[in-house]
Formats: structure tokens, sequence, C-alpha cells
């Protein structure tokens, strides 16, 4: 989980903080949680995953990440060293493998480095429409190549 947050956020202690607030968010709300949904597992992946985007809109990161640190500006390169052996070590990257580059391209960015539609549409210089097609064009691939029926 931690290494969810931090990919989005990009900062350690805010990451920490996210994973913190994430654990007593779960404990408040685990009666909200359906079995018949999906795994706890990704249960809890997604609520990581929407409080760290959540706090990367918010006002507060925004203007506190106007400068960067040097120490934080290396400790970048670093990290993406350390994303790949995640992703490889829970099989992510062999799994996206076989989605086409234009839809693994929309998913790396939403997913992975908590981009929104909008943003990742302003990013590729696409419309809104295409990335939205890419990304279940992409999630459908992936479900199927997981097993999972639609």
């Amino acid at each position: 989980m931690y290494g969810v947050v931090l990919r989005i956020v990009k900062h350690k202690p805010v990451a920490e903080e996210v994973l913190q607030d994430g654990f007593v968010k779960i404990w408040q709300k685990i009666n909200q949680y359906d079995e018949q949904k999906g795994r706890l597992y990704t249960w809890m992946l997604n609520l990581f995953r929407n409080l760290a985007i959540d706090k990367t809109r918010s006002k507060e990161f925004t203007q506190g990440s106007k400068t960067n640190p040097i120490d934080q500006f290396v400790y970048e390169f670093d990290r993406e060293h350390f994303d790949k052996i995640i992703e490889e070590r829970i099989g992510v990257a062999g799994l996206l493998k076989e989605v086409p580059d234009e839809q693994k391209q929309i998913i790396d960015l939403i997913y992975f480095k908590g981009y929104s539609q909008s943003q990742a549409a302003k990013y590729f210089d696409i419309p809104l429409g295409t990335v939205k097609s890419r990304l279940r064009g992409g999630l459908i691939k992936l479900k199927k190549i997981v097993g999972i029926d639609l």
C-alpha cells in the first residue's frame, strides 16, 4: 500500500501521513466492505489510491510542493528503480506487457501516477473520450488476462 501511495504523492512524509489516514479510515469503515464486490485487498488498495489522489489535489499539497529540496530530487531517481522492482514483484509489469501500448500508457498514468482522466487527456493531447475508451479497453484486456468474467 505504501508503494502505491508513494508513487502518487511522491513525498515520503506525505505518503506516510496518507497511509496512516488510510488505515484509520479502514478501521472506521470496515463494515462498508462487501466481499461480493471484490477482495479485501482490492478494496483497501482503491481506498489508499483515492486518498493519495485526494491529497495531491488538496490546496495544502499543491502549495507545499511548488519547490522541492534537492534531496527529494535525488530521491526521485532512486525511487524510479524501486518502483520497477515492486511492479515486477507483484506481477503487474507482466500483465501489462499483453496490453496494447496506447492503453498501457493510459493505465500507467491514471492508476500508477495518480492522474485524473482529464489530466491524462491533456498530458497526451487527446480527447477525454479517447482516454476513457483506451482505459476501458485496457481494463477489459487485463480482466481477460487474469480470468475475471465481465
